[in-house]
């Protein structure tokens, strides 16, 4: 999965740079340039992927990093949410 949203990354990473917009006239909606609905569309894109980021690719070591700096005793999350429902 990790190597999926790499390749997202860079897909989205590509797709930002848009010079083929910036002559567009055309307008979305009646009033929003093209451009514009673009970055929209692409900022929304970025936001998805850093969701599937955090919840599928996000390293487990940060957590226990957070854990012992806070000072708590270093536990499984996956199962301490099971024990609390």
């Amino acid at each position: 999965m990790k190597y999926v949203i790499g390749i997202l990354i860079i897909a989205l990473l590509v797709a930002h740079q848009d010079y083929w917009n910036w002559s567009d006239k055309t307008l979305v909606f009646g009033f929003v340039p093209m451009g514009l609905f673009y970055h929209c569309c692409i900022s929304l894109a970025a936001g998805v992927l850093w969701f599937f980021v955090v919840t599928f690719a996000w390293p487990k070591s940060f957590s226990q990093m957070d854990a012992a700096i806070s000072g708590e005793p270093k536990t499984d999350l996956k199962s301490e949410a099971g024990a609390r429902r």
